[in-house]
């Protein structure tokens, strides 16, 4: 829209615009602010102010738009809000010219008429400190410059809404009129990066992104074309626009019309530059700097996220619209060329406070086209400069170059080596190497061995770099060319060019150099190169030398992207403002309207990336942001086959020969029938296939036949089909698609035919490989069958993991079939060891069996089959593994393993043993009855198992099995009564309880019951506990005797010593024969009638066992009482009636 703002009777001097609220603020001489918004289509007047007294110098919104600061010259600033309050206001003791708000909008910058820049807090006002000022003195002391040099230019500092390229680089620009300019990562850097633009600065802007700075203004030079006016003689004023990179880095010049530039304005997506000149606006083009390459169909380009501080790289598979997304931090650059691409990154420990630019390290990792590392290097060249081909890379700062030969790497890739990288993160930065697969040299260095060690400035530093075939060429600030063969590094020739170029392009026969310039000339130069053997030894190479140069009569002006034609040295394409120009040596084809980045030129066509687009939304890129276009030559010759003869399309094709020409017309005259002119167009092109084809057709005696190979040809299969159909031929035509590969059909025409069994199955079987090379096993399991492919059967029953069928077809398999083993395999990695098991032993397998079990831990499977085979290994192995684990301390696997494998008393001695352990050492009475009655079942277990096979085996093999288990327990006494520890636990925790239960007469008996579990429990705890209960129940006399038992343990103990002292404060109060009587006899042995006490486990006159109640410990004589089915321990009804399990082994009742 175009409307006059009418409100200000002043010149305008400021405006600013809010993006998030839409909104417009203007100010005009007389200090009138008008704040507009848009309403109905016309912009109206929202607010207005008025101070009356001075004139605003600068005004900005915070960056989410909440916020505005007007900054008056008298000094007065005022701070507001959206909805129009006033927040804070102030007056400085300074007259302001320029004013900046932080990102996070926490401070506000104020630049003076004297050139200071003061920083406030936003919201107290606070003054905070005052900026330092490198740029003009270099020192930070600014007070020795003039008047005029101090005047501020402005003041940007990027809002990082688009997020940052890099988190280290410089965000806040601040120039001055004199042209010198500096860049700073935050208010408080030290070490700024310092331009000098050699201009009378205008106008400052950052673009949208962050990553190109525009500085305008005026320069003077030497008879300058563009020039409007004449200050001195020889020199001319000219209105110029700098563009920098974030690093301070120049990237072009822009000349325009006009005398004098007097503001600057990215357009939002940062494709733009609006100038404004003199009572003119002009629109800029200007094009984005992108991190990209192309390679091998895919486009690999990366884009930033406010929300993360790392790249996002996208490997793009243009032609299988495949997308791998890697996140990169510290992303420096992208190439691509061949079948790999380089992204190139800031080594991590360089961002330490102490790094410095000498001692920075940069990481060049070489990716595949999935974004997978094949190799990486690690270098301390900085990577200003970055060119790729198929087998080199070179990265190239301002004084320095770096070369390595990849393509050994990439040979490796190709042959599906592992991607592990050779170098692991190899450093080259420092060491020597004498092979030539890398190369370190100084740029003023003129011979080269090894690596140099130069790590010093140069006055001519390096501006553009290229390689192509065995060619290096490098460019210098003042235009000398430095020509260098590969792979050895020799300089060739220098020469020098009339400008400073940015972007240099070798043919691919390197005849021919191409060259843009930082104005954006585009140049074009013919080189001759002569041959030269040079010897070594008795090794030799070719170097090249550089005879003549001529410069051809083409100039383009305003260029910024240019391509040679990858199998013509003549063709090359030339992206001009917004067109694409297609050239055959210095004649261009008319233009193309394209603003694409261009990717490849090969047979006649050119590929460009419409990057643009795809910023605009970068994670979803479509296939129509990737564009062809077609030359001249090859767009003309399609024209030509569809409108005249065959005759004049071979006489044009001559005139303008390529390959793909050739083949164009090779397959139109074939369509054509025209053999003859086909056979030559194909020799033209060196199609051979084209040329056998051609004589095939020719034995065919059958013009049909002709017509549907012809079809077959050009794959239009089902209309060559038909040919045959009609000719009634279906045998052709099921040979024709089993030269193509379709199965299906094949299957089709066969039902229809009723075709034989074996070309039957064969195309089950191929249907079924369809399906399984692309991993639809669900749908090649239906065909295999049909085809009785076993084989590939068991691989989709696996891939399925439909285990019941894979194991149907074992008993479907004959005995010994090699697929038996392969089945066997398949249950085994899944851990299925009964199937595997009877996989092998169909097999006839039993090795492999037996191996199957014991690698799966199912060691009674192991030892019942070893047993049954007679494979006697399996014992010594089975020890060998259970030592190793009780030498390693793991009893508890030692422990499994011995159940797993049926060895009762041997885990049954290892529970024990943990068992004592557990008593005695840790002082766990619970765990380590737990683990007596764990051992005691594994030895009831044994003994079931002998009485079992004795039952259903002769008398000789019942007492072969009582000698085996005499054999198993007679060496430990400990399983000779399974049952003792567990019971020695199980009365020494019920006297404790039935103590704390305040039973103490039954305490006391219990505890006297441990007297005889004295190999078990520990004395001093069996003595201590009956005499702590015979004092409580008042029973002296059995104290007196536990004391005594205490004081008989080592001599000279601390617990001695105790007990003496215990015992001497005990029975001085409480005489050992005046107690009451608690341990008495209450019955008499049934056998002998020998009275007996309740505590005995056994009488006294005839050694008989007596047996005792688990829950109350007293022995039972002829009470009713319960006997456990599992542990066979009693208990009186009276007193287990309230129990749901057995209270020894705690199996249910």
């Amino acid at each position: 829209m175009n409307q006059s703002l009418k409100g200000h009777e002043g010149r305008v001097m400021v405006i600013a615009w809010n993006e998030d609220y839409r909104k417009l603020t203007s100010s005009d001489e007389k200090g009138l602010i008008i704040v507009w918004s848009l309403h109905q289509g016309q912009w109206v007047e929202e607010m207005i102010n008025n101070r009356n007294k001075s004139f605003v110098r600068d005004l900005k919104w915070t960056s989410d738009g909440q916020k505005i600061c007007i900054a008056y010259e008298d000094g007065m600033v005022i701070v507001g809000s959206v909805e129009g309050t006033r927040l804070w206001g102030k007056v400085l003791d300074s007259r302001l010219s320029h004013m900046e708000w932080s990102p996070d909008g926490k401070f506000i910058l104020f630049g003076t008429l004297d050139g200071d820049i003061l920083v406030h807090d936003s919201k107290t006002s606070l003054f905070l400190h005052k900026l330092k000022i490198y740029c003009l003195t270099g020192e930070g002391d600014s007070s020795a410059n003039s008047q005029d040099d101090r005047q501020l230019c402005g003041i940007k500092w990027y809002d990082g809404s688009q997020g940052y390229e890099d988190l280290t680089a410089p965000t806040l620009a601040i120039c001055y009129k004199n042209g010198r300019c500096q860049l700073m990562t935050n208010e408080l850097d030290d070490k700024p990066i310092l331009i000098d633009t050699a201009l009378k600065a205008t106008a400052i802007e950052w673009n949208k992104s962050g990553s190109v700075l525009a500085i305008a203004g005026l320069s003077e030079v030497q008879g300058g074309s563009l020039s409007e006016d004449m200050d001195t003689a020889g020199q001319k004023t000219v209105s110029v626009v700098q563009l920098y990179s974030s690093r301070g880095q120049h990237m072009r010049t822009l000349r325009t019309p006009g005398s004098a530039i007097h503001g600057i304005s990215w357009e939002g997506n940062g494709l733009r530059l609006a100038i404004a000149v003199d009572a003119f606006v002009y629109f800029a083009i200007v094009r984005p700097d992108y991190k990209w390459g192309y390679f091998n169909g895919t486009l690999v380009y990366s884009f930033t996220k406010w929300e993360r501080p790392e790249h996002c790289v996208v490997f793009w598979n243009s032609q299988t619209e495949e997308r791998h997304i890697k996140y990169v931090k510290r992303l420096v650059n992208i190439k691509a060329a061949g079948d790999h691409c380089l992204l190139v990154t800031k080594a991590q420990d360089t961002f330490a406070p102490s790094a410095n630019a000498a001692n920075e390290k940069y990481v060049l990792i070489l990716c595949n086209k999935r974004g997978s590392p094949v190799d990486s290097k690690i270098v301390s060249v900085e990577p200003k400069h970055v060119q790729m081909t198929k087998n080199y890379l070179i990265v190239a700062s301002d004084s320095q170059v770096f070369v390595w030969n990849h393509n050994q790497t990439s040979e490796e890739s190709d042959m599906g080596i592992p991607s592990i990288p050779k170098s692991a993160l190899t450093d080259t930065s420092n060491a020597a190497q004498d092979d030539d697969d890398e190369h370190l040299f100084h740029i003023d260095d003129t011979s080269f061995k090894g690596k140099t060690s130069r790590h010093d400035a140069t006055n001519d530093s390096i501006v553009a770099v290229t390689c192509r075939n065995n060619f290096l060429l490098i460019a210098r600030e003042t235009g000398t060319l430095h020509l260098y063969s590969l792979p050895h590094i020799t300089l060739c020739s220098k020469f020098v060019l009339k400008c400073r170029p940015i972007m240099l392009s070798l043919n691919c026969d390197t005849t021919r150099l191409s060259v843009i310039d930082h104005t954006g000339l585009f140049t074009l130069f013919a080189l001759e190169m002569k041959e030269k053997k040079k010897t070594k030894g008795t090794k030799s190479h070719t170097i090249y030398q550089l005879s003549k140069i001529q410069k051809l009569d083409i100039e383009r002006k305003e260029c910024w992207d240019m391509i040679w034609a990858e199998d013509n040295p003549e063709l090359y394409a030339v992206m001009q403002k917004e067109n694409l120009y297609v050239f055959r040596g210095t004649a261009p084809e008319e233009p193309r309207r394209s603003a694409g980045y261009l990717c490849e030129f090969n047979e006649l066509k050119i590929q460009a990336a419409l990057l643009d687009a795809i910023m605009m939304d970068p994670e979803n890129p479509q296939k129509e942001h990737l564009v062809n276009f077609a030359t001249k030559s090859l767009r003309d010759t399609r024209d030509l086959l569809e409108t005249v003869s065959i005759e004049d399309d071979f006489q044009y094709v001559s005139d303008n020969p390529h390959p793909i020409l050739w083949k164009l017309l090779a397959e139109a005259a074939l369509e054509k029938h025209e053999f003859k002119i086909s056979y030559r167009a194909f020799v033209m092109c060196n199609d051979y296939h084209g040329v056998q084809f051609i004589k095939y057709l020719k034995q065919l005696d059958d013009t049909n036949k002709q017509n549907a190979e012809i079809l077959a040809y050009f794959r239009k299969f089902d209309q060559a089909e038909q040919v045959y159909q009609k000719m009634d031929r279906s045998d052709l035509a099921i040979e024709l698609r089993q030269r193509v590969g379709d199965w299906f059909g094949v299957l089709s025409l066969l039902r229809e035919t009723d075709g034989n069994d074996e070309l039957v199955n064969e195309a089950y079987n191929r249907i079924g490989d369809y399906f399984a090379d692309r991993q639809k096993w669900s749908q090649s399991v239906k065909y295999y069958p049909k085809s009785r492919n076993y084989e590939k059967l068991v691989e989709c029953y696996f891939r399925l993991e439909d285990y019941r069928k894979l194991e149907n077809l074992i008993d479907k398999l004959p005995e010994g079939s090699p697929l038996l083993a392969k089945i066997g395999q398949k249950f085994a990695s899944v851990g299925i060891g009964e199937n595997a098991v009877k996989a092998y032993l169909r097999g006839g397998d039993t090795e492999t069996a037996v191996n199957t079990c014991v690698e799966l831990n199912q060691w009674d499977k192991a030892v019942e089959l070893a047993e049954k085979y007679k494979f006697g290994k399996i014992e010594t192995l089975l020890y060998q593994y259970a030592n190793h684990l009780v030498d390693k301390n793991k009893l508890p696997e030692a422990i499994e393993l011995y159940q797993k494998a049926n060895r009762n008393t041997d885990a049954a001695k290892l529970i024990s043993r943990l068992a004592s352990k557990a008593g005695k050492l840790d002082k766990q009475p619970s765990t380590a009855k737990k683990l007596y009655v764990m051992a005691a079942l594994e030895i009831e277990e044994f003994r079931s198992g002998i009485l079992n096979e004795g039952l259903q085996g002769e008398a000789s093999n019942a007492l072969e099995g009582l000698l085996k288990h005499d054999m198993s327990t007679g060496f430990d006494k400990t399983l000779d009564n399974a049952w003792h520890g567990a019971e020695a636990y199980h009365y020494f925790m019920l006297a404790q309880r039935q103590l704390y239960q305040r039973d103490i007469d039954a305490a006391l008996n219990t505890a006297a019951r441990l007297m005889s579990y004295d190999d078990i429990l520990s004395i001093v705890d069996v003595y201590s506990l009956i005499a702590l209960a015979s004092y409580y129940a008042q029973d002296f006399s059995t104290c007196s005797h536990a004391f005594s038992k205490l004081e008989c343990q080592e001599e000279n103990t601390p617990l001695r010593e105790q007990a003496e002292k215990l015992a001497v404060e005990i029975f001085t109060r409480h005489p050992p024969k005046q107690s009451k009587q608690v341990l008495r006899s209450h019955a008499q042995c049934l056998k002998c009638g020998t009275p007996a006490f309740d505590y005995e486990s056994k009488c006294s006159g005839c050694s008989a066992r007596f047996q005792s109640c688990v829950v109350t410990g007293r022995t039972i004589f002829k009470e009713n009482h319960w006997t456990c089915t599992v542990c066979k321990h009693q208990a009186l009804e009276s007193a287990v009636y309230k129990y749901k399990t057995c209270p020894m082994c705690h199996s249910k009742r």
